[in-house]
């Protein structure tokens, strides 16, 4: 695995710095955890019968992304990335997919995502969450998808361990 250039999040920050931050790291984060790899080392999957992999990771952030940013606070019926309805598990299944395809899907949704954030004045500010049916702020989406970078990275961490061996950050 290269070597860790992530940028660290502040210790001592205002709220909303801080939430970029961790963001940011755990973005970073998983594009580490990709790092060096072929696609076909990408779309390693785990074990039978779970089609998950790290490319599936990268798929799959993309679609998080989208709904909670493009969706809630751009367009409530923008299209998904990888299935036609909401089905955050298909974005899961990579085996026909390359790092270039899945990447570019998912460097576009996270600058997306950073546009609409930057443009905000507040963390206050709210969105539409259709699944949801109902009003969510800019604040509970950061920290919903900083979750789920968290919970996918768990799984980055293993995966990449099961492909060469690499641990750590």
């Amino acid at each position: 695995m290269a070597t860790d250039d992530r940028i660290a999040p502040p210790v001592a920050g205002g709220e909303r710095d801080t939430l970029r931050a961790f963001l940011d790291y755990h973005r970073a984060t998983l594009a580490m955890k990709c790092e060096g790899l072929t696609d076909e080392e990408l779309r390693q999957r785990s074990m039978p019968p779970s089609t998950l992999s790290l490319l599936g990771l990268v798929r799959h952030l993309a679609e998080v992304e989208r709904a909670w940013f493009r969706r809630v606070f751009e367009d409530n019926d923008a299209p998904m990335v990888w299935s036609d309805e909401i089905d955050f598990q298909a974005a899961y299944d990579a085996s026909a997919s390359t790092r270039a395809e899945a990447f570019t899907a998912w460097e576009a949704e996270v600058e997306n995502s950073r546009r609409v954030e930057r443009r905000a004045p507040s963390l206050d500010v709210t969105g539409y969450q259709p699944r949801w049916d109902r009003e969510v702020s800019l604040r509970m989406v950061m920290v919903h998808v900083l979750l789920e970078y968290g919970r996918h990275n768990g799984h980055a961490d293993f995966l990449r361990e099961g492909v060469d061996g690499s641990v750590g950050a």
